[in-house]
């Protein structure tokens, strides 16, 4: 079950440590825009399915499709909580800047940190519920997110079921269905891609956080508003809305959606903020002040998981 709050420390080390490899790797010049362009489209449109067809190749039974449920329940009163309570802020800023922190405060980096972080202090069984929120997540913002970004206020239905997250999804959740394990060389082969995972993921935000000046981040006071509510206000505020429900949540689906909570600005608050032409700058602040928060803030949710979870 979940280990102590140092070991949970240890593992978001363990990710800044890969982050840094990016970091150095941008600034020596050894990556493009371009090529981590790529590596980011190598990311969402093949690891990231694989992940997920992977992390579904587990038994079917009462129990899985129960927690899978009771996962996404809990990723579902994350977004209301956050979606309901991003409105009260940053509404003096002008506005492309503002829907930018708005939508920053919202969408947590449930892919590229949260599903490593669950794996490596929950085990496996942990990456089927995380990939549970995550869909849930690529649902929302493709929906919410997008109407929120874009200027005429509209989305696309299309875009919000027909992306990679749902269709990994949805190949996986059949072959789930079906209990039906994959033969053994397609599965390695799924395992070895799903593996690149984290390291592509932290190389790909260490090489966003080559592009901003650290330093200037502190002083900007808007991205301790938006820290605030990411890193603190919104995953506090979920995690006791688990607790008080009247529901039994299991100790493994309860932390994996307090970790998920937790986790910093979605890398795709970048990728938003260019299609939608929107305040790119403030994007990759965003991404990279949290980031760096949190690093203390995620442990500390990691350990009042396990207080609170059992």
């Amino acid at each position: 079950m979940l280990t102590g709050f140092t070991t949970v420390a240890g593992q978001v080390l363990t990710l800044f440590l890969l982050m840094s490899i990016g970091y150095t790797l941008k600034k020596m010049k050894y990556l493009s825009r371009e090529t981590v362009s790529e590596m980011t489209r190598l990311l969402l449109y093949v690891v990231t399915p694989c992940l997920i067809v992977d992390a579904t190749q587990i038994p079917r039974t009462a129990e899985n499709l129960h927690g899978m449920g009771l996962a996404a329940l809990g990723a579902a009163i994350y977004f209301a909580i956050a979606i309901f309570g991003y409105r009260f802020f940053f509404r003096k800023t002008p506005p492309d800047t503002r829907v930018t922190l708005q939508f920053g405060s919202i969408y947590t980096n449930s892919g590229f940190m949260g599903i490593p972080l669950a794996r490596a202090v929950l085990g496996d069984e942990a990456g089927l519920f995380a990939v549970v929120f995550l869909v849930m997540m690529a649902v929302i913002h493709w929906t919410h997110g997008a109407k929120l970004m874009d200027k005429d206020g509209r989305f696309s239905l299309k875009n919000a079921f027909i992306n990679p997250g749902t269709i990994g999804f949805l190949a996986g959740i059949i072959l789930f269905a079906l209990d039906f394990r994959v033969p053994y060389p397609v599965g390695n082969a799924l395992r070895f891609t799903a593996d690149l995972n984290t390291p592509l993921a932290m190389i790909i935000i260490g090489s966003m956080m080559a592009e901003a000046e650290l330093l200037t981040l502190f002083r900007i006071r808007e991205l301790y508003v938006v820290a605030a509510l990411k890193l603190l206000l919104f995953p506090a505020l979920a995690t006791a809305a688990l607790i008080l429900l009247p529901l039994e949540f299991p100790p493994i689906i309860f932390c994996t959606a307090v970790i998920l909570s937790a986790t910093p600005t979605a890398g795709v608050t970048a990728m938003f903020a260019q299609r939608y032409e929107r305040d790119t700058v403030a994007a990759s602040r965003c991404v990279s002040f949290l980031t760096l928060l949190s690093v203390v803030t995620l442990p500390l949710f990691a350990a009042a998981a396990k207080r609170f979870g059992g």
